[in-house]
């Protein structure tokens, strides 16, 4: 199979035709029948009422399909290609299938009622403070942004805003229009009360305050059109994090806690916090989970192993994956330089499955019902 993988935003009408009629088989309905029934991971519709099939050809004995795919679900491109050639393969006299997959970018409505334009919106959050959240918050964007999605993310936690220190990214924020202009990283937009106030200046703000502060950042900053937007919650489950809960249309929730049964009871608080504020489970994520000596390869569970795994299977909750400790992954959130965790062998892969099984997640969601961003009913 090969897979050509090219951009682009102008939607064409399918062109279904044979090429030399003496090498092509009468199979071109069937494999036509086939593709169209196949379902769209971003929305859950059969290709035939999403549109998306550009081209199908037969030479020969090869399948030539072109065949979109939206930005939302760029993680899952591969997974589909295959998908796709399976299919064509599976038609009698086709041997083979060249399978080209477009990302195409879709327009975003409002949606809630601060007009925030982002497909999803997934709330980052645990039930205490020392988990790595921030961090896993902050390359959970990146993998999405890196596999081909449109994201912003949000530091939502006011009282220990860490991400002008972990991306590197600093400054006064300027206005664009009527609206803030985020500060970006790599083209992603970022935005955090740490751009604001002095690395030295503690945030001491009531519950009013720090709502106001929170609608500002989602309502008034100009996000653009996005397929994600991650948001940093704060630790635990106090008033901010209830307000955020509400404010926000949350997708779903992502729950970072650590492997040892004292973390995990804590991680319990946050499930429950969501759930009682009627925000779907997207996953949880063990964070610290083994050590392995750089000298020896010999790994060491200082915090146990699987806990988080463990419990998101009682609870009927995704586990999206385990990361590892990782002394670089903290010499570079400390410098500022995210990115290069993706070229390490240890953290790069947990990371990407990371952003892969969270976007498998919801496009099983879809396939069952349309993704629906909504204000929580409490």
């Amino acid at each position: 199979m090969q897979i050509l993988i090219r951009s682009t935003k102008t939607i064409q009408k399918p062109i279904l035709h044979k090429t030399d009629p003496e090498n092509q088989t009468m199979n071109l309905p069937e494999l036509r029948k086939k593709i169209l029934a196949l379902r769209d991971p971003d929305s859950g519709r059969t290709l035939e009422k999403t549109g998306q099939l550009k081209e199908l050809r037969i030479d020969g004995t090869t399948a030539h399909l072109t065949v979109e795919l939206s930005s939302f679900a760029a993680p899952l491109k591969k997974d589909f290609a295959e998908s796709v050639e399976q299919t064509a393969r599976s038609v009698e006299g086709i041997d083979s299938a060249q399978i080209q997959v477009p990302i195409v970018e879709q327009t975003v409505a409002e949606s809630g009622k601060i007009g925030l334009r982002a497909k999803a919106v997934i709330a980052v959050g645990s039930g205490k403070g020392g988990v790595g959240k921030s961090t896993v918050a902050l390359m959970l964007a990146l993998a999405l942004k890196r596999a081909g999605c449109r994201t912003g993310l949000l530091d939502a936690d006011v009282y220990g805003p860490s991400l002008p220190q972990m991306t590197g990214v600093r400054g006064q924020l300027a206005k664009t229009g009527d609206k803030i202009a985020p500060h970006t990283l790599d083209g992603m937009p970022l935005m955090s009360i740490g751009f604001m106030v002095p690395p030295d200046q503690a945030v001491i703000w009531r519950g009013p305050m720090l709502h106001s502060a929170v609608t500002t950042f989602v309502r008034d900053v100009a996000w653009g059109s996005l397929d994600y937007l991650i948001v940093d919650m704060p630790p635990g489950t106090g008033d901010v994090a209830l307000t955020l809960s509400q404010l926000l249309p949350v997708t779903g929730a992502v729950v970072v806690c650590t492997p040892q049964e004292v973390a995990l009871i804590d991680a319990v608080k946050a499930v429950g916090m969501f759930r009682q504020v009627k925000i779907p489970l997207a996953g949880i994520v063990e964070n610290m989970s083994g050590f392995v000596c750089p000298g020896c390869s010999t790994q060491y569970d200082i915090f146990g192993k699987g806990g988080a795994r463990d419990y998101a299977e009682e609870a009927s909750i995704p586990f999206l994956g385990e990361i590892p400790i990782n002394l670089q992954l903290r010499i570079r959130g400390d410098a500022g330089d995210p990115n290069a965790n993706f070229e390490d062998p240890q953290v790069g892969p947990a990371l990407e499955r990371i952003a892969w099984n969270l976007a498998r997640h919801l496009s099983d969601r879809a396939s069952v019902q349309p993704l629906n961003v909504s204000l929580p009913v409490l």
